[in-house]
């Protein structure tokens, strides 16, 4: 059974992200360093780091929410970067942000399905998505459209949250995660599920090697996983 923000509604998983980070949107930016203490920024300069080599010009993220990765992306100097995302409220920051910056020019939101790209076959040159995959309703199905509209030869990089598994940071990372995050993210954000959901997403995610298994069913080549931070984040690459 999937993993949902709220279990006491009959909504499928993708209704009930999409609400619940419509609730969460105000807060999201704040919440997200505050509660990884900055680590996040550096997760995503990572990320970006290993596309470089590419030098994508037109650029596709995926699960964009308030645009974040999407901005780090242009260190890269793409022509375009496109974001799409099913939350009309963490659109509306990530479009409020990029008009303060004058980045309109250069990135693009719009609402987009995962799972249902409104995109033609071989249409980018790289394909990013931070901490997105674990949302989607049918994580294979929405690496398959990935695949479907990334050029030959383009990259694909994922960020991802992960489960330690070694002495002491998993002990340490479970207690955050279960007692410490859900308590202050229901305090700031007023949503009680949102920051109960997230633990509960990421145990139950296929993380490592299990994440590449499926990445590989899908068409992508040349696949790799990078561990970050003792295993709380990793990064998944691979090729079409």
């Amino acid at each position: 059974m999937a993993v949902v923000p709220y279990k006491d509604q009959n909504e499928n998983k993708k209704s009930q992200v999409a609400t619940m980070f419509n609730n969460i949107a105000g807060k999201y930016d704040f919440l997200n360093h505050f509660l990884s203490a900055g680590i996040d920024i550096i997760w995503r300069k990572k990320a970006v780091s290993l596309l470089a080599p590419e030098k994508p010009k037109q650029v596709l993220d995926i699960a964009t929410g308030t645009a974040d990765f999407a901005i780090e992306t242009l260190r890269l100097n793409p022509d375009k970067i496109t974001g799409v995302d099913i939350s009309e409220g963490m659109l509306a920051v990530g479009r409020e942000k990029l008009a303060k910056r004058g980045l309109t020019n250069k990135i693009e939101l719009k609402y987009g399905d995962s799972e249902n790209l409104p995109f033609a076959d071989n249409t980018f040159d790289a394909i990013t998505v931070a901490f997105g995959v674990r949302n989607f309703e049918n994580l294979e199905k929405g690496l398959a459209e990935m695949h479907r509209v990334l050029k030959p030869g383009g990259m694909a990089v994922v960020l991802e949250f992960s489960m330690p598994r070694a002495f002491p940071m998993k002990q340490l990372y479970q207690f955050y995660f279960k007692n410490i995050l859900p308590a202050v993210g229901k305090l700031v954000s007023k949503d009680n599920a949102a920051y109960t959901y997230l633990p509960e997403s990421v145990q139950a995610f296929p993380d490592g090697q299990n994440f590449l298994k499926i990445f590989q069913k899908v068409g992508f080549k040349t696949t790799k996983w990078h561990s970050l931070t003792f295993g709380i984040s990793s990064i998944y690459t691979g090729k079409k």
